[in-house]
Order: structure tokens, then sequence, then C-alpha cells
């Protein structure tokens, strides 16, 4: 058997832990009944910031059946790396935000409630590797680490207004704001109000994936000022994706059109005004697969339904694992170059992976 195959077989077999994907009813209920499992206890237990090593090994293809093949959908194979860490708190990546225009600074959240911030290096249009990568807790109000909370660790969703940053709790459904401005990682998190409904969502399917639509003078985009919350799971009447309007000039609640028994993991809001949703999907004879998909934001309103075409999908004849986070930046060429993660379970099964792609004109 192949190495490519082999890691096939057990990311077939490591999937079952990744959100407790298209586990059956019966399942689902034995699981809830189960005590949630407690946040890793890493080295950043501490508030101070810890110097993390990170290794990479580059991905020369994304489909190692045809090494030859650069294009995906309306997507370009730019580059990958596999990154690995002596660290024992790395990994379990589930947000990412570039903190400058270039694709090199970032900002991302574990979902055991950590920061990590760092700087991709390139040689030319390839990563080559993470430099001065960092790791904190994230803290709440009371200057200490979330996690210290009953269920607060949960934390996968990101999202970035200038100085501002929002993380969202998956299992209590909650949505925390920070202000970068003062300190950094190092700022503390304040509670946000948020629609009853999206507190009621379901129990580890819940708040998945976050994005702000910017307000400003040189901004012309509809929703301008409103953050933008989707569920993971969270079905409306019809069995669509549920999703809110938080803040902004028209609040309330809206469904994204659930195909294919895809769930949400991340989304991204484009320049151009146009949202992409990254999706995911399990199954005991597939394994993993990811898609994505855009929505013209213009469509989104409360009560909206709406829908896009994919530009993107991939299985584990791909090198994929558990893709939970994408963000984007313009080169100064013009290129459109999407960035994806995966969040490793802190399992040795899986890997964490951050590919690049050009989204093609």
């Amino acid at each position: 058997m192949s190495t490519h195959s082999s890691r096939r077989s057990f990311l077939r077999h490591a999937a079952a832990g990744l959100s407790t994907l298209a586990v059956s009813p019966l399942a689902q209920a034995q699981g809830a009944a189960e005590p949630p499992p407690r946040p890793l206890q890493v080295e950043h237990a501490v508030a101070e910031p810890a110097s993390v090593e990170v290794n990479a090994r580059p991905i020369p293809s994304f489909e190692p059946r045809d090494r030859s093949r650069t294009r995906f959908g309306s997507l370009d194979y730019r580059s990958g790396l596999v990154l690995t860490s002596p660290y024992r708190g790395f990994g379990g990546l589930s947000g990412l935000r570039f903190l400058d225009g270039k694709g090199e600074r970032f900002l991302a959240i574990s979902d055991q409630g950590g920061w990590f911030t760092g700087s991709i290096r390139y040689a030319g249009r390839e990563m080559t590797g993470l430099a001065d990568v960092e790791a904190a807790p994230a803290l709440g109000a009371d200057g200490r680490p979330i996690t210290e909370k009953k269920l607060w660790y949960d934390t996968e969703s990101l999202a970035r207004d200038g100085n501002l940053v929002y993380v969202g709790l998956e299992r209590v459904n909650q949505i925390l704001r920070y202000d970068f401005a003062k300190g950094g990682t190092r700022a503390r998190g304040e509670i946000i109000a948020v629609p009853p409904a999206l507190r009621k969502l379901p129990y580890n399917k819940g708040l998945e994936a976050m994005v702000v639509v910017p307000k400003g003078k040189d901004q012309n985009m509809p929703l301008g000022g409103t953050l933008i919350a989707f569920s993971e799971r969270g079905l409306d009447a019809d069995g669509n994706l549920v999703a809110f309007l938080i803040g902004g000039p028209t609040p309330g609640q809206f469904s994204v059109r659930r195909t294919e028994t895809y769930d949400i993991s991340d989304a991204v809001l484009l320049p151009s005004g146009e949202l992409l949703i990254l999706e995911r999907k399990f199954s005991w004879f597939t394994g993993v697969n990811i898609r994505i998909r855009s929505i013209p934001l213009k469509s989104i309103a409360p009560g909206a339904l709406v829908d896009g075409p994919a530009l993107f999908a991939a299985d584990l004849g791909h090198e994929i694992d558990n893709m939970e986070a994408i963000d984007a930046h313009v080169t100064s060429e013009g290129e459109t170059v999407l960035t994806l993660i995966s969040d490793d379970n802190f399992s040795m099964l899986q890997r964490t992976l951050l590919l690049q792609f050009t989204l093609a004109e």
C-alpha cells in the first residue's frame, strides 16, 4: 500500500473525530450524554506569550495522482506546507486572519482557546515556512485564560475589523470581542450581545464562522459594519444552514442553502463583495470532502435564503485534511490568493496543512 493510500485510510478513521461529522442520531445522543473533552493542558497556561518553533515540509503538488495538474475548479494551486512543532500546544487551528495586505503576518486561533501569531515566509510565490511564531492564551474580561471557564475552550471562529477581533465559542454560542490596540493577544475579551436564536444553536454544531463587512468612506459594500455569523449545522425548518447578521444597518437571521450534506467551516469576504464559504462533510465511504462556494454579499438580507456555485471541491485523493479556516489577500500583481489551514484535532493521524490557491478570473 502506498504512503498516500495509507494516509487516506488513517484519515477515514480519524475523521470520526472531526466535530462528529455525519454521525448517526443515536451516536450523537450517546455522545451528548458523555462529558465533553477537557482542553489540552499546554505550555501557554500563563498569560505571557511563548516563542514557538514550527517546522515546515513543502507539498509540491495538490493531487499526488497527477502531479502536473495545478487547476482545481476555479482555483490554481500555488503551494502548501505540512506544519509540525515540538511545542505541545501547537495544532487545532480553526481560524486564520491576516494582519497585513501581503499575506504574511497572521493571527490564528486554536480550538482550545489559544492565539498564534507569526509570519508566512515566501520564495517567490511559494510558501517556505513560518517565522516569529508566538502562542498565548485568549483571555477573558478578568484577565484569566478563557479555558478556565466551563466549555469556553471550543474557539472555532475568528473575524477581524481593524484592531477589533471577534472570537466565537461554539459550545456556549457566545462571541468575545478583543481590542488589539490594548495589548494585542494580551487584550481582554468582552462578551457581545447576540440574537437569542444564536444562543440556541445545537451543541457542538453551533457558531463556526464569522466575517465582518467593512464600513467606511472607502467602502461601498452592502451590510457595512455588520458581523455575519454562520452556524456549522444549525438548521432552519427547511433543513438549510442558519446564519445571523449582528449589528449593522439590517440585523436579523438568514439561511444558506445546504446541499450534499456539507457543513460550514469558515468564510471570507473578498474586496469584490464576494463571500466565499468553506464547507466540509464526512462519509464512512468517501472520507473527508471539502468545498468552497461563492455567495454574493448583495443577496444576503434578513429572511433570505442564499445560494451560490461551488468554485472548488476536493477529497482525500488530494492533499487535504480537516480544513477549518480560510482567508484571502491580493498580491501586488492583482491576484487573489486564498489561504486554507487545517485543524489536526491534536491527533497523530491528522496533519496541520497550510495551502494556498490563486482564484482564477
